[in-house]
């Protein structure tokens, strides 16, 4: 059972086009209700990236609020105040972040940049399948902790292990 409580997560990556910006769709999406996403950058590109739009949209996910934006956002007086905040890029969790209000339990979720792959579209697609697929898998298995049950100390663990989850990528074709 759980206790109505909305729980808010920001994803964070340099860039904030690709990685975070899935992230925020699909924890709004599995959390049903229960968590809300937020994605930011440390040098955010300004614009999402055209397949993590089209990936979103083949998911029927609502893409219309997503937006590459600052960190700074975040961390500002009047900003919402985050439960969670989870890294998605190796470069982000290395640099040093803004205090986040509320104390949030933390950790690093990397994931390969689908948007710096170069070659054919086939290898790009692949590469943005990929980041989906890893940072969904995390989603579903975060979503389903009873986290109402845990203290703060064995959510720190929960979400650590996540982090370190290998994700096998899939063999399937890129459409």
């Amino acid at each position: 059972m759980t206790d109505g409580r909305v729980y808010n997560v920001l994803f964070l990556c340099t860039g904030n086009s690709a990685r975070s910006i899935l992230a925020e769709a699909l924890i709004d999406h599995w959390g049903k209700g229960r968590f809300k996403g937020y994605s930011a950058g440390s040098f955010p590109k300004g614009v999402v990236h055209p397949l993590a739009l089209d990936l979103l949209a083949k998911a029927h996910l609502d893409t219309s609020r997503l937006r590459s934006k600052s960190w700074d956002e975040f961390a500002k007086a009047g900003a919402p105040v985050m439960n969670f905040v989870f890294t998605v890029c190796d470069q982000a969790a290395g640099e040093v972040c803004p205090v986040w209000p509320g104390n949030p339990v933390t950790a690093h979720w990397g994931v390969p940049d689908p948007a710096a792959v170069e070659g054919p579209e086939a290898e790009k697609i692949h590469a943005f399948r990929y980041a989906y697929q890893s940072v969904e898998t995390r989603i579903k298995l975060f979503t389903s902790l009873r986290l109402e049950a845990l203290d703060r100390l064995a959510l720190q663990r929960k979400v650590e292990e996540l982090g370190r989850l290998r994700i096998v990528p899939s063999t399937e074709p890129a459409q």
